[in-house]
């Protein structure tokens, strides 16, 4: 004798609900997951253009010694266009005043910051909110070098 509350028929529909929820939520993760990818990426590609834009400057400077044009701190300005999401200039401390995704520059350090989509995927801390690069020499050229050793989805960012 069956149960009318309980039937066959609502448990097979019971257990395809639960195969649909465990494949809603791999799903779920693997965007996410995509997500923080795509934006290592960009701030990957961001990171190469100013090292490029610095290393052009550099040897400008070594062509025209005398011209104070090519004397510039923040490398944002040497891009020939500007990031869309550059928030401008200001301090470490206040990189919470900014929208995430945005781009920094802290003049007084100098370093280059960014403030993250998905802070999660970064490590040694999800409470850092941003990644900080000063800008310095490294064997003779200019250098963007990370301020903390900071691990993206188990990469260290360079």
């Amino acid at each position: 004798m069956q149960s009318p509350l309980w039937s066959r028929r609502l448990t097979e529909w019971c257990l395809v609900a639960l195969i649909l929820l465990g494949l809603g939520l791999a799903f779920e993760r693997e965007i996410r997951s995509l997500q923080a990818q795509s934006e290592k990426v960009l701030v990957w590609s961001t990171m190469a253009s100013l090292r490029t834009a610095l290393v052009l400057n550099r040897l400008a400077r070594q062509v025209r010694p005398d011209d104070p044009s090519l004397v510039e701190k923040n490398p944002f300005r040497l891009l020939q266009q500007l990031p869309a999401s550059y928030a401008g200039e200001m301090p470490m401390g206040e990189v919470y005043r900014v929208a995430p995704g945005s781009w920094l520059f802290d003049p007084d350090c100098p370093c280059v910051g960014y403030r993250l989509l998905y802070p999660e995927w970064l490590e040694p801390s999800k409470d850092v909110g941003a990644i900080w690069f000063r800008i310095g020499k490294a064997e003779g050229g200019p250098s963007l070098s990370p301020l903390m050793d900071y691990r993206w989805l188990g990469t260290p960012l360079k």
